[in-house]
């Protein structure tokens, strides 16, 4: 009764995540974009911004800040990428621990890249593009190219005539990708994703398909969105009829559906109702086992009363001995 009483208790702490879908009604808010990039390339040399659907162009200096860093990760940020990338792996293996990050997910948790902690002498290479923008709630394309983009009747530009092809490198590490408000604890999908390009003219896109996502749990209630992702690269090569402009292209579109995920317990009174059952099923089960025990003995101890008291007879000469044994009262008879 105590061991069933301890495991109850611990499946009374537990709680799971309870997951409710219903059409997303809202499309007049604006959609926040949480961007953290670093491309292998001089902050002069890119730009990065935003055209959706409706011919809107959302440029990069709206909330993306360009920070000159090395590309190159030091020890401690490599074994921190290591990690997220092997977080990743086991999230696309077993689903379920989704709802262990949803659980653990606070606003004082932090997946962020960790600074250097070393102090390389070594020039910036690189651009790192990082902040955030608010966007309609409409499918649309972010992307990072060459040039830096100018807007344009018929939708905008980039001054890519000034940059030398021979310097076109769009290797390129997400640190963090998400949509909506940002919430540290939580791991995306393409957090910890580095590409390598092998050509100077290598396109690599992502069609991101982006699910509004209500989080309710007991440490943390926000709106974000949670989106899967498919990724292709190819090299630009107009000769052999791959056609295109060389960069990092982020295509989204909107579900039309909203998932609500709330955080759910067991109640208190729903405990103290198994509890009693597990009391009243143990006393009634006992008590049919001693019964049942009770009877088999009482049969087993009845046969052997009963061998023991048995008459006994035996054969002298061919004839049966009925002769009864003699008692006192017998012997006062016959004399």
């Amino acid at each position: 009764m105590a061991l069933l009483t301890i495991m109850e208790f611990s499946v009374y702490q537990d709680t799971w995540m309870k997951y409710e879908y219903e059409v997303d009604k809202d499309f007049s808010s604006k959609l926040r974009i949480n961007i953290d990039i670093t491309v292998a390339m001089k902050c002069q040399y890119v730009g990065a911004d935003v055209l959706d659907l409706a011919e809107t162009m959302v440029a990069a200096a709206d909330g993306l800040v360009y920070e000159s860093v090395i590309f190159d990760l030091s020890p401690q940020q490599r074994e921190w990428q290591r990690m997220l990338q092997t977080i990743q792996s086991r999230l696309q293996e077993e689903h379920s621990l989704q709802d262990v990050i949803f659980k653990s997910a606070f606003k004082s948790a932090s997946t962020a890249l960790p600074p250097r902690e070393d102090n390389s002498l070594q020039p910036p290479d690189a651009c790192r593009i990082h902040g955030h923008l608010y966007v309609n709630k409409v499918a649309g394309n972010f992307h990072i190219t060459v040039g830096k983009a100018i807007p344009h009747p018929r939708g905008h530009a980039h001054l890519a005539a000034l940059v030398s092809h021979e310097s076109y490198n769009f290797s390129h590490r997400i640190d963090h990708l998400s949509f909506g408000e940002l919430v540290p604890g939580i791991i995306n999908p393409l957090d910890g994703t580095e590409k390598v390009a092998t050509d100077h003219s290598q396109m690599f896109q992502y069609f991101i398909t982006v699910v509004p996502t209500k989080l309710n749990t007991y440490k943390i209630s926000a709106d974000t969105h949670q989106f899967s992702v498919t990724e292709r690269e190819r090299a630009i090569n107009h000769a052999a009829g791959s056609h295109g402009v060389s960069g990092i292209f982020m295509k989204y579109d909107l579900s039309s559906l909203m998932v609500t995920v709330t955080e759910e317990h067991m109640p208190f009174w729903q405990f103290l109702v198994r509890l009693c059952g597990i009391i009243g099923g143990i006393f009634s089960t006992t008590g049919m086992l001693h019964g049942i025990g009770k009877f088999v003995v009482e049969i087993i101890c009845c046969h052997f009363r009963l061998g023991a008291y048995k008459p006994v007879t035996s054969v002298q000469d061919g004839h049966t001995n009925n002769h009864l044994p003699l008692t006192k009262n017998s012997i006062h008879s016959t004399s």
